[in-house]
């Protein structure tokens, strides 16, 4: 085997690993997998993930079915083909940040019973995702992967900026995975391509290109800060949130536009 060869097979084992990781999409058994890397290869999970749920929602405009209804399939599977991981983090942060007094934060975050604050925190991104996406007539498959990239590329930033706050716990590996600024440009430039695609189909669509680079990287930044300041870093269920925000958040936006 040749070293390309083996360089190939390397990514697509890489890519099998982050799959079964953030997804329940099925994958062939594959012996040798190493998880310690998957979160590098998150943006493109994350796009594979928006673009089944562009043709899904494609399909459906196909058999006539109405925008509200095709909107909440779509955010349904949307939470069903992650394995409701992200959500399930966002639900825990928002239980944790519900806790007046800051040193019992983490610990209520580790609680595996749902609080008001979480079930609350869940029903406000499913009906944001909802609603956003009910308001974008066009381009819609292209929206969806964007979201779903600049989530994921987002949570990159959260690793590689801020402090991991537990010895242990489902996110700690994240942190040798992502080490430097570095280790986010293969992302960024992922979703930059994205958005030149955009423009490259509709010469029209410039400032639409310009605005999903720009909305997506200031949310994706954005709300991993504000997490770090109320939290003084990050945890594995943070990490989620930032992603289930920075999605919710994004479509909200382009709707202006």
């Amino acid at each position: 085997m040749t070293k390309q060869q083996q360089w190939w097979k390397k990514l697509l084992f890489k890519l099998a690993a982050s799959i079964i990781f953030y997804t329940i999409i099925p994958v062939p058994y594959l012996e040798g997998l190493d998880f310690q890397g998957v979160v590098r290869l998150a943006p493109v999970v994350g796009l594979m993930i928006g673009g089944i749920l562009g043709l899904l929602d494609t399909g459906m405009l196909y058999l006539g079915m109405p925008v509200l209804t095709r909107s909440a399939l779509v955010v349904s599977v949307w939470i069903a083909i992650t394995g409701g991981l992200h959500l399930d983090g966002a639900m825990d942060t928002a239980d944790g940040l519900a806790v007046g007094d800051p040193n019992r934060r983490l610990e209520v975050m580790t609680d595996s019973a749902t609080g008001a604050f979480g079930a609350m925190a869940a029903i406000a991104l499913v009906l944001l995702k909802i609603t956003a996406l009910t308001d974008i007539s066009e381009n819609r498959w292209l929206l969806l992967m964007a979201a779903c990239g600049w989530g994921r590329w987002g949570q990159q930033v959260a690793i590689a900026r801020y402090p991991y706050l537990k010895p242990t716990g489902k996110g700690a590996f994240h942190k040798q995975a992502i080490r430097s600024y570095k280790d986010l440009l293969p992302g960024l430039l992922l979703l930059l391509g994205l958005s030149g695609l955009l423009w490259f189909i509709d010469k029209q669509q410039l400032f639409l290109a310009l605005t999903m680079i720009i909305a997506g990287s200031a949310i994706a930044t954005l709300t991993g800060a504000w997490f770090n300041h109320k939290l003084g870093g990050h945890t594995g269920d943070t990490y989620g949130a930032v992603v289930e925000w920075t999605e919710a958040l994004f479509l909200c936006v382009l709707t202006v536009f």
